[in-house]
């Protein structure tokens, strides 16, 4: 047998072809990916780290922008819920693929040259069409015939409103209350102003959905079940 041809053989077997040679890991896509960041690094002051900084800054900027925007508790005018302080997200994109706000929900809107200067935060309590009554014999408010039990919300003490009032809500707009009926400007203040008191759709900036400072208080903002039963 002759033992050095075979050593011979699996010797040379066992070496690659150079039509098999190892792919290279870092071929020329991931080499001029590499080089861009590097040389983007290299330019910017501080990095990679600043490079870090800026992308995060970005995405933030953006979300804030198109998906979700802080908003921080101005007045007690919805107090008990939400205290003055009180910082809560507002979702952009609630009511932006056909969705409309629905009564009870808590919404953010531009009030400028509605009730005054910058945003607003109050409860819908009537949306287009409905006929808004306050208030009936037991001194609550009525939505399309429907009297409405806020008590879940509405802040300890107060009753539904002092004023009384009884409008139809035009298509388009809203008509709004704080929780904090004594101490809360809102629709029932601008009955006579230009607009009636009613909140346009397009001046709707989101919907609140979260209570995320204090973390002590921090909770979701659910819709309540008090108008569920309004035709």
């Amino acid at each position: 047998m002759d033992t050095e041809a075979q050593h011979t053989e699996r010797d040379r077997s066992s070496r690659p072809s150079d039509s098999e040679q190892p792919s290279d890991p870092d071929g020329p896509e991931e080499r001029s990916r590499s080089a861009f960041t590097g040389r983007i690094t290299d330019w910017v002051p501080g990095g990679r780290i600043t490079v870090t900084l800026l992308v995060l800054l970005l995405f933030l900027l953006l979300l804030s922008t198109f998906v979700l925007r802080p908003f921080q508790i101005p007045s007690g005018s919805m107090e008990r819920g939400l205290r003055i302080g009180d910082r809560v997200l507002v979702n952009k994109l609630a009511y932006r693929f056909d969705g409309r706000p629905q009564r009870g929900d808590i919404v953010v809107f531009d009030g400028t040259g509605l009730f005054g200067d910058g945003d607003y935060i109050k409860r819908v309590v009537g949306v287009g069409g409905d006929h808004v009554v306050c208030c009936d014999e037991e001194g609550r408010v009525r939505v399309n015939g429907q009297s409405v039990d806020e008590s879940a919300f509405l802040y300890p003490g107060d009753r539904p409103s002092t004023v009384p009032f009884d409008v139809v809500v035009p298509d388009g707009t809203l008509f709004v209350l704080g929780d904090h009926r004594a101490d809360s400007s809102d629709s029932r203040d601008h009955l006579g102003s230009p607009g009636g008191g009613m909140v346009p759709l397009d001046e709707v900036i989101g919907r609140a959905d979260w209570i995320v400072w204090p973390f002590g208080h921090a909770t979701h903002l659910d819709r309540p079940d008090a108008y569920a039963r309004v035709p």
